[in-house]
């Protein structure tokens, strides 16, 4: 016996789409959520950063990753005794370091509004990556800041040197002797000066002294002490 049924008409066949549709695109959804397709249009999360991935080839060639913070600068929790026992901290080891007659300097008069500058002297006799070399200019930098504030907090130099934007500049010199003997200069004319010693947990040899922070001081002051050296 024939089926005398009617065919379905557009309509009831366009819902049964629709529905059937719906319910696919719900079940795509659940298991892209899951992780079982990739959700198109979507961005991919960034990679983090840091020690779980520095063999990464995103990673720079130059950058330095250690495991613990300021594992080869001063600790500045600490008092400048602990810091000098630990190895980390470079002062005067026995008594300032005698000036060649040659070299020696005498201060000039200063104009009270000269502009400032601090520099970082920077061995490059180490081999130091350009991330390491940030690294310990910034300790440098910090170390000067605070012995100076240390010394005297309203001074007039240091307030101008942070007026006129902190003006830094990195040189080169390419033994250790070089930055005693710049150091020793900058003390005989009353400027901060603070050497950063490394710990030696990545590149380099414990205890190497890495980088000379002199300043901030009157321009013509710094180039009394350092105007013969090269940019870095």
């Amino acid at each position: 016996m024939a089926d005398m049924r009617a065919p379905p008409s557009p309509t009831a066949m366009l819902i049964g789409t629709a529905i059937i549709a719906g319910l696919s695109g719900y079940m795509i959804g659940i298991a892209s959520s899951l992780g079982f397709f990739p959700i198109p249009f979507m961005p991919k999360a960034p990679k983090a950063r840091g020690i779980a991935n520095y063999d990464d080839e995103e990673e720079s060639a130059e950058e330095d990753i250690d495991a613990s913070i300021l594992d080869h600068a001063p600790n500045w929790g600490n008092g400048f005794e602990a810091d000098k026992r630990d190895g980390l901290r470079v002062m005067e080891r026995s008594g300032p370091k005698k000036v060649d007659k040659k070299k020696k300097i005498e201060a000039k008069p200063v104009d009270d509004k000269e502009e400032c500058k601090m520099v970082l002297v920077v061995r490059t006799d180490l081999g130091m990556t350009k991330g390491k070399i940030a690294a310990q200019c910034s300790h440098a930098t910090l170390a000067c800041y605070k012995t100076m504030t240390r010394k005297d907090p309203n001074s007039s130099i240091l307030r101008r040197w942070e007026r006129e934007g902190q003006a830094k500049v990195a040189l080169q010199v390419k033994s250790e002797d070089e930055l005693d003997t710049l150091q020793a200069q900058a003390l005989s004319l009353g400027v901060v000066a603070e050497q950063i010693a490394d710990a030696g947990r990545t590149q380099i040899a414990s205890g190497s002294h890495t980088v000379l922070g002199i300043g901030p001081a009157p321009k013509s002051v710094i180039d009394q002490i350092t105007g013969t050296l090269k940019l870095l």
